[in-house]
């Protein structure tokens, strides 16, 4: 988990909020990202009080929680990540690939740690194949409809939508992912953040 953080800032840093800045200028960038962070705070929040909140932990503390919440919480974080490769894809090229591979790069750790709490926590294969499957096809679906409904729009809107992404993403990561990979593992997660972070930025340099 901390090694797919560092990735995701890494591709926040220098892919979405870079691409948001020249397509739409501070103003969209600003406000997009802004947007982003506060929206998923409100939701994080929502689905944390109806029982999501350790949706990604991997010793089984989701015992007792709401599945719906696990479910929704599970679909909330993955969504702005795919969104952000649906609307990058619309540039055409190395936004897109370096994105794809920062999320697939995070979202495996972060599957198989929440595959496995709840597993602990009791819910049933079927119910864990149903949240994974729930989530890989709502995730493709938005980033489908990123690029094909986004297509033709002005740069402020896509530096806008990629600045929201960019605050949602940031905002999951600092609120759950990271928290739970330091309790994890500990002061060695800081390397592992920084080594995921330094994989990130050579794809960047590399695809530019």
């Amino acid at each position: 988990m901390a090694l797919g953080a560092g990735v995701l800032i890494s591709s926040v840093a220098f892919e979405l909020m870079d691409e948001a800045f020249r397509s739409g200028g501070f103003d969209a960038a600003s406000i997009g990202l802004s947007l982003g962070a506060i929206l998923f705070y409100v939701g994080d929040q929502i689905i944390e009080k109806k029982g999501g909140k350790h949706r990604k932990r991997s010793q089984g503390q989701q015992a007792g929680g709401s599945s719906t919440a696990i479910l929704l919480g599970a679909l909330m974080d993955g969504i702005p990540e795919s969104i952000a490769i649906g609307v990058s894809l619309l540039k055409g090229g190395t936004v897109g690939v370096v994105m794809v591979v920062a999320v697939f790069l995070s979202n495996i750790p972060e599957s198989l740690s929440s595959a496995s709490g709840m597993q602990k926590a009791g819910h049933s294969r079927k119910f864990i194949l149903l949240v994974w499957t729930a989530v890989v096809a709502i995730s493709a679906a938005s980033s489908l409809v990123g690029y094909l409904l986004l297509a033709g729009v002005s740069g402020n809107i896509i530096g806008g939508i990629q600045a929201f992404a960019a605050g949602a993403i940031l905002t999951m990561l600092a609120s759950t992912m990271m928290p739970e990979a330091f309790e994890e593992g500990g002061a060695i997660v800081g390397l592992i953040t920084t080594a995921g972070f330094l994989v990130s930025f050579v794809l960047s340099k590399l695809q530019g």
